[in-house]
């Protein structure tokens, strides 16, 4: 099953006056807030990197998931993908492919990511069904 969908509660209205500020340019480091706070609830543990260089262009998100894996993940416009398999690691000799969204590449990587996202969305249909009756 891949989860590729965006979460209708996601606030974007500081990141798109941020992103103007910059001439349209998107800025990585608050991308990756962003990814950080959209699937927080499905993961161990998951943080913008302190320790490695983020700028415009790229930025790092270190990853924990439930199964106790840890990933460093690098952000950019092509996407995501991993780069190393500890917390603020880049391996260069790594060539893993790139994820269009967060949700992808978890999706790939974490089974008790899929079952937290798919319980969040059930319970989300459920509130919908009870407040629609």
């Amino acid at each position: 099953m891949e989860v590729d969908c965006q979460p209708e509660e996601l606030s974007r209205s500081s990141y798109e006056e941020r992103c103007a500020d910059l001439g349209g340019v998107k800025d990585m480091r608050l991308e990756a807030e962003a990814v950080v706070n959209d699937v927080l609830f499905a993961v161990t543990d998951m943080h913008v990197s302190q320790t490695l260089s983020n700028g415009l262009d790229v930025a790092y998100i270190n990853v924990e998931t439930r199964e106790g894996n840890r990933y460093c993940l690098e952000l950019t416009e092509a996407g995501l993908r991993v780069v190393g398999y500890s917390f603020d690691q880049v391996d260069e000799d790594l060539s893993n492919q790139y994820h269009e969204t967060v949700y992808s590449l978890l999706d790939s990587l974490s089974p008790g990511y899929r079952e937290a996202f798919g319980n969040a969305l059930l319970h989300r249909l459920e509130r919908l069904q009870q407040n629609g009756q």
